[in-house]
């Protein structure tokens, strides 16, 4: 929520060459809460604190830091999130140091890959607590980055959280950063990337659609989903409550078969547009910043709204994959459990597949239809081209 770096956003991107520049190199724009544009902030706003600082962490990191009995380095996935590392080289980018603060990356020392065995815990937790002596502190991370070890992504698959708030978790090998979404070092695998995307009107919208459309129940808002075809006869809606974070936009927008702009659909039509509406913009943007569909893709689905079949069927439709269900309410610490496990062997090249491949698997629950392929194929082209619309024009 934190807005107040506003001018130091706007002066790293300016050195880096613009936000598209900064957001190849670093894996997103500039963004106010990230840390490199908050240390330039308290550079300027309490110099002389800043002038005898010994060490700049991550919370991540100082948490280790704790375990460790010394400063503990920042590994390379949460690292991700400060607009200061070069995701592809995987060290800190020169320039955006250089335009946040002198001499920064010995105040942030060297990052180290994800899966990194830092040392044996500190002697205290020893003495204390009755640490093993032998209990190694392997480097702590994110809770996104956590999140995606505890839903045990693979490659090519998908995790979507249907919260308040929508958010997608991509693993990918081919990462084009872009001004929406972040890229990430993967936190299992350090030869690959994660993406991570935020949709703020999600259950909330789809609350309000069901109330006015399905007289508030969620059986009728079932029912509309089974009764209406794939491709909703060609009519797409954009319902964006609250001005949308991906992408930038406000109001609702609904589009005929021929891309005339119309006021209203009929109650059903309304129901399967808000729906498919989503999850064409959670796949168009997932495409953007560099994933695709493979062969053996999984569509791994939480929150609320995956306890809704017929949602998630139309989930399954759009990305044309299996739709999945994993009881992850607390995927972060899950995860961080995960990467422990993993953290003690990877050093003898385990992969983290191999270390938790007896953790319980995802329960599917729905298919594609045969043929959803066709029909999302073509309406996902649409999509895109009337996005922009909606981006240039006024709401319906």
């Amino acid at each position: 929520m934190d807005c107040s770096s506003s001018r130091q956003c706007s002066a790293l991107q300016q050195a880096a060459g613009g936000a598209v520049r900064l957001a190849e190199v670093t894996g997103s724009r500039a963004y106010e809460r990230f840390t490199g544009n908050q240390i330039a902030k308290l550079r300027a706003s309490r110099a002389e604190d800043f002038q005898d600082t010994e060490r700049i962490s991550l919370v991540s990191s100082f948490a280790a830091s704790l375990f460790l009995g010394r400063y503990a380095a920042i590994d390379l996935s949460d690292g991700s999130g400060m607009n200061l590392l070069d995701i592809r080289t995987r060290s800190w980018s020169e320039i955006c140091l250089e335009a946040t603060a002198p001499h920064l990356d010995l105040l942030l020392g060297r990052p180290v890959p994800s899966s990194s065995v830092l040392g044996p815990v500190s002697p205290y937790f020893v003495q204390r607590f009755g640490f093993s002596e032998s209990c190694s502190v392997v480097a702590f991370t994110g809770d996104n980055p956590a999140s995606l070890a505890g839903m045990r992504l693979q490659p090519g698959d998908i995790a979507v959280s249907l919260g308040t708030s929508d958010t997608v978790f991509l693993w990918i090998q081919d990462p084009r950063p872009a001004l929406e979404g972040h890229i990430f070092c993967n936190p299992v695998d350090w030869k690959a990337y994660m993406a991570l995307l935020c949709f703020k009107n999600g259950s909330l919208t789809r609350e309000r659609v069901r109330d006015r459309s399905a007289g508030g129940s969620w059986d009728e808002f079932s029912a509309s989903l089974r009764d209406t075809p794939l491709g909703n006869e060609g009519n797409v809606g954009f319902y964006f409550d609250t001005m949308e974070i991906t992408p930038p936009a406000v109001g609702v927008h609904r589009f005929d078969a021929d891309d005339n702009q119309v006021s209203s659909f009929s109650p059903q039509q309304e129901v399967r547009a808000l729906v498919e509406g989503q999850f064409l913009s959670r796949r168009l943007h997932a495409e953007r910043l560099g994933y695709s569909v493979i062969p053996g893709t999984r569509v791994l689905a939480t929150g609320g709204a995956s306890s809704n079949k017929d949602i998630l069927q139309v989930l399954s439709d759009v990305f044309n994959a299996p739709v999945y269900t994993l009881d992850v309410s607390n995927s972060a610490c899950l995860g961080s459990a995960y990467r422990a496990l993993h953290g003690l062997q990877a050093g003898s090249g385990v992969s983290f597949s191999e270390v938790v491949k007896n953790a319980p698997d995802p329960q599917l629950l729905v298919s594609p239809n045969p043929a959803a392929q066709q029909v999302y194929q073509q309406l996902l082209r649409r999509y895109a081209g009337l996005e922009e619309r909606v981006l240039r024009g006024p709401a319906s």
